[in-house]
């Protein structure tokens, strides 16, 4: 039998098998963006086939997680982000199935750079201290960015944003180019602010790839805080003035009298202050001061009458320490002083003078007065009554004999007053009688009348005046000399007067007054005098007539005749014919030229004489002068060359005219010689020879200069023009220009040419001719040799990949770009185009690197490498030639060095959170029972990214929320899918029957760096007394069919999520393509709460619902029986090759069967539901628990929850659902023992019958007696709530 069925699977197989060529990927290599977004297409895979079979994508390879392909088009799209900057390509394997046979390939995928890094300070912040006296223009500090991006988009420019305070955004200016922060404002630490934070921001050039119309432009910002340091550069300063302070008179000593403050106006310094008495209106020594604390106080006795009322002090504060300049810096300001008066002095009499000022008075006892004989009226006795002390009131008495004729005035006074007499009793007054009256003046001080002071009075009585003055002579003869000084005198004449009161008291004046503005008289003493000597010029008039007039006391005049005669002196210098002379004459001739002058003194005297000469001078030896005649003359020949060439042939001599008084006087006059030029010279190089260079192929190219002077001084004489009349072969020009001292002549290679350096000619010998306009000339050999260029563009060489393992911090290179350049002198500098790591499969722009010029490659330390954020960088760079001469300086291409981050364990697995809820059947559950599941990754790679899972530990709760320890329950086997790893927990023995509640199971993922993480997954126990068994009237194969249509109808009808637990035949005879079929089901909530077959029955009796599981092949619902399952699989294979040989009855034996029974479940329904409206019956107390109520079950569950689920989300499955999960779900055909499934009892069906009696019908049918409880429900209607529970789901159950 075994060798039959053999050979039938093996035509079976042959007759299958189709001669089938695979499908051809055409090889390509495609250019992506960087910046392509997620979910967009990159590019399509390009593949045929040959029998035109519809081909099926699919990728794989490292890459594959960054796209998606889609299985029919083989459009690839972006599933992460690419980074050019961790990789600028990629590997990607592609596989091609056309339904029989695929093809594998591997694309290479090139990616475009776009500007996606922003620029990276390379410090965090740019702190600085600077001093406040720092000049304008330094340079701060350089804040510097790199930007991981190549080309335009990796250039950075540099600005400040703002600057806080703001006032000191003008202070600071950053170079755009290089980052330089200068200061652009003088600092000051007290009258500006004392930081400054500065806002610098760092932008590149912008770019982008996928959308180039849009540029992406990024920035980075950094701060600096600046802090201003004060030094030592102000003067201290006195606080609170102005300084007025008080002290009373006769204060004891060491008194307080008043307190300086002062402070260090450089507030960050500080320096300690000595304080110091400089200065006093007073005599020094009055007051002291404290050195450290500025009080100043009483240092000697204080006598308001002798010092005042005030004095000033000035007073000095010094710093201790000296400042920036060398010097103890100090300040100084007055304190003044007020003296408070005490009443110590008693009144005194003075005598003051014409000022009456405090000087002038003295104290005296004896005044005296004149008065008139028989006047009346005021005597002046010149007395002043005072009393030193500040507040005062005195009374004036007077005494004596005569005191009755005069009076005293004032007779009371509070101030210092001029005390007068007047006179009461003029015809006491008489002077035949009396000439002299002595009297006593007494003052009192009202306050203390024994403060008293007493003085003398003599009064002189005066006679009258009746005679006038007389001179001795009638006339006076006088001389003097012209311009005597002013106060000559010319004599001393007075007039005699017999009257008492006149002698010595004539006065004199000098008449008429146009006189006076020659001569003048002392009026007292009658002494003539010169009054202006500038006036008195002989020249002009040699004699005066005046007249002398005296006058008395009381004016009577008398007068004189006075005639002055002025003698000649030499007061006036000598008188030059002209201003100036200006002569001409040809250098190498003769000059002469004749000087006249004058005299205005007196003729024939040697005041008018005159000599002349010549003054010294630069050029004067070169002349003579006769001194008789005044004829000038040159000494030996005129050279014009000899001259300053600044003079351009102009000599100035200075002559002079002296006369001989006793006093010469002289004259000058400047003679201006103009010497020509004639061309005696010709033109002469500078140097003997000359040696230029020139490099190669530049056009016009400067050469060198010839230099030649010609040394006449005009330009008709000394102009020279350059040629060149040899050796050029037409390779160079020479162009003349004026120089500072002669002519320059300037050689270049000519215009229309180029210098070879590869040809003969590697030097040119010119010969140069110089000649002015007469044709007098000279030459020159001038030698230029051609240079070799730097034109030879740097290579680079290639560059080893690098490993470099995460998280290093390591200071030193990890590898080195190396170029060459096939220029002798060169100089190569390496400057970063971007970097790249690649992240998630993605090139993007990262700092992780640094490039030095020298072309070594450093870790950034700024940043940290995580491989589990990118595992490659690619750093792209360009080498300069700093010393090229020509043509482009930079290399070609770019140079790439490509370094892999080698991965480290330094992550712990992470757990997938799931929204699942597991459930278990205590009954049911054996030993390897899988009843829940975890998922985990970790981010390490290889090796580190290695997860095992365990359970550490199994707890129960109860309904009451009582927790107990349990022991292990339960085990993890650990499992992988693609990257993530999946513990399935499964029972290690049967479980407890009688627990109801939820275990608490506690899983540890752990990799194999033993780093773990742990999660505590909830597990609720379901007794079997739960278990529904569903009846269906088709066949198991239909019902497989239809399995996604009948779960949502029950998801629908109970609002629970329905767990299929098992599906088989009626009876073991039954085949899957005929007979009843049995499922086996659980509804489960969320929480946990099953439902009961009673309440799964009541529930589905909705008509709404009723109708299409009917449709769907429902017959009834209970216990399932058991059937003993047959274990003999070659039974099962014989029936299956039977059933595919005899397919054809079959399918017509199954539908026969199926019309049938459809008709006649029809025909039930209708007459059910006709029955349910007509009969009701009570609720019964044992009846289900109704969805949204507070009532419990029987059994004791939780309350029913009253929420609506969606039931395709609860199944997680839908009309879409793939086919895996129906195999999954038929899958528990083969899970389910076989050894527990008891003997099923058959359903007899019974013809329904009416009663006669017209009473409630009776329904022999399951089905028909639920639809007739529809009716009777009082409860809410409010649906259940489902969950999903994936053990019943998977093929592990």
């Amino acid at each position: 039998m075994e060798g039959i069925t053999g050979s039938v699977l093996l035509m079976c197989f042959i007759g299958l098998i189709d001669a089938n060529t695979s499908p051809s990927i055409d090889p390509g290599v495609f250019s992506i963006c960087e910046d392509i977004p997620i979910g967009k297409p990159a590019f399509t895979i390009l593949a045929t086939d040959l029998e035109s079979d519809p081909l099926a994508y699919e990728i794989n390879g490292p890459n594959a997680a960054y796209f998606a392909v889609d299985s029919t088009t083989g459009v690839v799209s972006i599933q992460r982000n690419l980074d050019r900057e961790a990789s600028s390509f990629m590997t990607l394997g592609v596989y091609v199935f056309d339904g029989q046979t695929g093809t594998q390939k591997d694309l290479t995928l090139i990616i475009e750079e776009a500007n996606d890094n922003s620029p990276i300070f390379k410090e965090p912040s740019y702190d600085i201290d600077v001093p406040e006296n720092t000049a304008v223009g330094i340079s701060l500090f350089k804040a510097e960015a790199t930007d991981a991006d190549t080309s335009s988009a990796g250039v950075i420019t540099y600005s400040i944003d703002e600057v806080t305070p703001s006032a000191g955004l003008s202070l600071f200016s950053i170079v755009a180019t290089t980052g330089e922060v200068r200061l652009k404002g003088n600092l000051n630490y007290t009258e500006l602010s004392t930081f400054y934070r500065l806002k610098i921001n760092a932008t590149d050039g912008g770019g982008a790839c996928y959308d180039k119309p849009h540029k992406n432009y990024y920035s980075s910002v950094a701060f600096s805080f600046v802090t201003v340091v004060d030094v030592p550069d102000l003067d201290p300063q006195f606080i609170g003035l102005p300084y007025v302070g008080k002290v009373k008179e006769n204060a004891n000593l060491d008194t307080s009298v008043f307190r300086v403050t002062a402070m260090d106006q450089d507030t960050g310094v500080y320096d300690d202050l000595l304080f110091s008495i400089e200065d006093s209106t007073a005599a020094m020594g009055l007051f002291k001061i404290s050195q450290n604390n500025g009080t100043i106080s009483v240092s000697s006795r204080i006598d308001r009458e002798e010092i005042g009322d005030t004095v000033t002090l000035t007073v000095k504060a010094t710093e201790s320490k000296e400042n920036i300049h060398g010097v103890q810096a100090s300040t100084t300001t007055d304190v003044q002083i007020n003296i408070i008066d005490q009443n110590d002095n008693a009144p005194q009499f003075y005598k003051c003078g014409d000022t009456a000022d405090e000087v002038s008075c003295v104290i005296a006892s004896d005044f005296t007065g004149d008065v008139v004989e028989h006047s009346l009226g005021t005597i002046f006795i010149n007395m002043t009554v005072k009393d030193l002390d500040k507040f005062k009131k005195m009374k004036l008495t007077l005494e004596g004999g005569n005191s009755d004729v005069f009076s005293v005035e004032p007779q009371s006074t509070a101030s210092d007053s001029i005390v007068q007499l007047l006179v009461k009793q003029p015809q006491n007054l008489d002077y035949e009688l009396i000439q002299t009256i002595v009297l006593s003046v007494i003052a009192i001080d009202e306050e203390e009348i024994s403060f008293q002071s007493t003085a003398t009075v003599t009064i002189n009585i005066k006679d009258t005046n009746d005679n006038s003055p007389v001179f001795q002579k009638g006339t006076y003869k006088l001389a003097v000399a012209e311009h005597s000084p002013a106060g000559t005198v010319l004599g001393n004449i007075t007039a005699k007067d017999p009257d008492t009161m006149d002698q010595g008291n004539i006065t004199y004046t000098l008449l008429p007054e146009s006189i006076l503005l020659y001569f003048d008289v002392d009026p007292h003493t009658g002494v003539v005098y010169v009054k202006n000597a500038t006036l008195l010029d002989r020249e002009v008039r040699s004699l005066y007539s005046a007249t002398l007039q005296a006058r008395d006391t009381d004016n009577k005049p008398g007068s004189t005749v006075l005639e002055i005669t002025l003698t000649d002196i030499n007061d006036h210098p000598p008188v030059m014919n002209r201003d100036s002379y200006q002569e001409f004459v040809k250098e190498g001739q003769t000059f002469e030229l004749k000087i006249q002058a004058t005299d205005a003194d007196e003729s024939d005297t040697q005041n008018s004489q005159l000599v002349f000469g010549i003054k010294p001078s630069r050029y004067s030896d070169n002349f003579t002068i006769n001194p008789e005649t005044g004829v000038l003359t040159n000494r030996g020949k005129l050279d014009r060359e000899a001259l300053d060439p600044d003079l351009d042939g102009r000599i100035e001599l200075n002559v002079t005219a002296t006369d001989n008084g006793a006093t010469p006087l002289s004259a000058v006059v400047p003679v201006i010689i103009n010497v020509e030029d004639v061309n005696d010279n010709g033109p002469k190089f500078k140097a003997l020879s000359y040696k230029f260079s020139v490099k190669e192929g530049d056009k016009g190219a400067f050469v060198g200069s010839v230099q030649a002077e010609d040394l006449d001084q005009t330009t008709e004489f000394n102009r020279i023009s350059y040629s060149i009349i040899n050796g050029s072969f037409g390779s160079f020009i020479i162009r003349t220009f004026a120089d500072e001292r002669g002519y320059r002549g300037n050689i270049t290679v000519d215009f229309d040419l180029e210098l070879d350096y590869e040809s003969t000619h590697k030097q040119y010998k010119l010969q140069v001719e110089a000649a002015d306009l007469e044709e007098l000339k000279a030459t020159m050999m001038v030698e230029v040799d051609v240079l070799d260029v730097n034109d030879e563009r740097p290579e680079f060489k290639p560059s080893e990949a690098v490993k470099v393992k995460e998280n290093t911090t390591i200071s030193g290179a990890v590898g080195s770009f190396t170029a060459q350049d096939k220029d002798g002198n060169h100089s190569l500098v390496y400057e970063l185009e971007s970097i790249k790591c690649r992240c998630n499969s993605s090139m993007t722009d990262c700092s992780w690197f640094i490039l030095d010029p020298t072309g070594e490659v450093r870790v950034n330390p700024e940043h940290t490498m995580d491989y589990e954020q990118c595992d490659l960088v690619v750093i792209e760079a360009q080498v300069v030639d700093v010393y090229t001469e020509k043509g482009e300086n930079n290399s070609v291409t770019t140079g790439e060095m490509v370094i892999e981050i080698e991965d480290i364990n330094d992550n712990a697995p992470d757990f997938i959170l799931s929204n699942s809820v597991f459930v278990v059947v205590s009954e049911s559950a054996s030993k390897g029972t899988s009843v829940a599941g975890v998922s985990a990754t970790d981010q390490d790679s290889l090796i580190n990214r290695q997860v095992e899972f365990e359970v550490t530990g199994v707890q129960f709760e109860d309904n009451n929320n009582k927790t107990t320890n349990m022991r292990r329950l339960y085990e993890a086997i650990t499992t992988q899918q693609n990257d993530i790893y999946v513990g399935i927990i499964q029972t290690t023995e049967g479980l407890d029957t009688s627990l109801k509640g939820r275990y608490l199971v506690t899983v540890r993922a752990t990799d194999s760096g033993k780093l773990s993480t742990s999660t505590v997954l909830e597990i609720f126990a379901i007794d079997e007394s739960y278990q529904v068994n569903l009846k269906f009237t088709q066949s198991q194969a239909m019902v497989e069919k239809n399995l996604n249509e009948i779960i949502r109808a029950l998801i629908s009808a109970t609002k629970a999520a329905v767990e299929i637990a098992g599906i088989w035949p009626e009876s073991p005879e039954s085949s899957r393509a005929s007979g009843n079929t049995i499922v086996v089901a659980y509804f489960v909530y969320s929480n946990g709460t099953a439902l009961t077959p009673t309440e799964v029955e009541t529930m589905i009796s909705d008509p709404d619902h009723a109708y299409i599981l009917i449709e769907l092949g429902l017959a009834d619902i209970g216990k399932a029986p058991v059937i003993e399952a047959e274990t003999d699989p070659l039974r099962y294979i014989l029936l299956g090759i039977v059933a595919g040989l005899v397919v054809v009855l079959t399918v017509l034996t199954t539908s026969l069967m199926c019309t049938r029974r459809n008709y006649r479940r029809k025909l039930k329904a209708a007459k059910a539901m006709n029955s349910a409206s007509m009969v009701t019956s009570n609720n019964q107390k044992s009846g289900p628990v109704v969805p949204g109520t507070n009532k419990y079950t029987m059994e004791g569950a939780n309350p029913v929850l009253n929420l609506n689920i969606d039931t395709t989300m609860v199944l997680d499955m839908d009309e879409d659902s793939s086919d895996v999960d129906k195999v999954s779900l038929n899958s528990l055909d083969d899970s389910y023992s076989m050894n527990e499934i008891s003997n099923m009892k058959s359903i007899q069906e019974e013809e329904e019958e009416e009663g006669d009696d017209g009473g409630p019908p009776k329904y022999i049918e399951p089905l028909g007696a639920a639809l007739a409880q529809r009716g009777q429900k009082k409860a809410s209607d409010k649906p259940h709530v489902g969950f999903i529970n994936p053990a019943f789901s998977t093929t592990d159950l």
